[in-house]
C-alpha cells in the first residue's frame, strides 16, 4: 500500500484550481519562505503516514459536488513533489474516478536526476494542471527570500512548457520583497517565453499565518511588512498581464 505524510485536508477549497477542490496539504518543504503561511508543513515525514486508499474513500464522499462544480482534487503543501510516488498512486486512482487533478508546487525539489525525471514523466500522465509558484525572478533575491536559488525552479517551468502541461502561474506580492517594477517586468518576460500558461495570478501578501510561526517558536521575519495597497496590486497585475 502506498502511503504519504499528509499534514491536513480541506474538503471545499475554492482557490486551489478550478471549481470546488478537495485539497490535500502534504508534509515537507525544502524552501523557507519568509512569508510562508504553512511553516508547520516544513518538517518532512512528520506524523503518521496516510494510505492512498484511505484518502480515496474520503474523496469519494465528495465526488458529486466536486464534479458538479467542475472541480476535483488538488495536492498542495508543503511541497507535494517531495512525495512524488505517492502523488502518482493517488492521481491514478483519482483519474479512475474521473476527477480533475491539480498540483500546487514551488518546484523547490525539482531535479534532473534520471529517477526524478522518470517519476515526473509518469506523474504528468495523471495530472491535469499545475499551480506553479514563481516567488521572485531575481536569483539573489530569491535566495534571500526562500533560502534556495530559483534556477532549477525556472527549469521546471520550462520543462512543463515543453511538455505542454497546463499551468497557472502564481506570484505572491510582498511589499519590498517581490513588488519591484524591474522584477515584475522580468518575471512577465519569462512568463511570455512559456507556451503553456493558462492564467497568471497575483496573490497579495497577508499575515494570517503569523500565529503558526509563534506557535512553533519561530521569529516571523516580515512582522513589519503590511499587505500591499490596492493600487500596488493593480500595477503588478497590469505588468504581469493578469486578465
Amino acid at each position: 500500500m502506498m502511503k504519504g505524510y499528509v499534514h491536513s485536508v480541506e474538503t471545499s477549497g475554492m482557490v486551489d484550481g478550478p471549481g470546488i477542490r478537495y485539497v490535500i496539504f502534504m508534509q515537507g518543504c525544502l524552501l523557507r519562505c519568509q512569508f510562508c503561511h504553512n511553516p508547520d508543513t516544513w518538517e518532512q515525514k512528520k506524523g503518521e503516514p496516510v494510505d492512498v486508499e484511505d484518502l480515496i474513500r474520503d474523496i469519494e464522499t465528495y465526488i458529486p459536488y466536486l464534479k458538479r462544480s467542475n472541480g476535483g482534487v488538488t495536492v498542495s503543501g508543503g511541497e507535494p513533489l517531495l512525495q512524488i510516488d505517492f502523488l502518482i498512486a493517488l492521481f491514478k486512482r483519482c483519474k479512475e474516478l474521473g476527477l480533475h487533478t491539480t498540483i500546487d508546487t514551488s518546484a523547490g525539489c525539482f531535479s534532473k536526476s534520471q529517477s526524478f525525471i522518470q517519476s515526473l514523466e509518469e506523474l504528468l500522465q495523471y495530472t491535469d494542471l499545475f499551480l506553479l509558484d514563481l516567488k521572485q525572478i531575481d536569483n539573489e533575491k530569491h535566495k534571500q527570500l526562500t533560502t534556495v536559488p530559483n534556477t532549477h525552479i525556472l527549469q521546471f517551468a520550462q520543462l512543463l512548457s515543453r511538455k505542454q502541461q497546463p499551468v497557472w502561474i502564481r506570484h505572491v506580492l510582498v511589499p519590498g520583497k517581490t513588488d519591484a517594477e524591474e522584477d515584475l517586468r522580468n518575471l512577465a518576460s519569462f512568463i511570455q517565453t512559456l507556451a503553456n500558461v493558462e492564467k497568471v495570478e497575483v496573490l497579495p501578501y497577508h499575515q494570517m499565518g503569523v500565529y503558526k510561526w509563534e506557535q512553533l517558536g519561530l521569529k516571523y521575519p516580515l512582522c513589519d511588512v503590511n499587505p500591499p495597497e490596492p493600487e500596488t496590486v493593480a500595477r503588478a497585475k497590469q505588468i504581469l498581464g493578469v486578465q
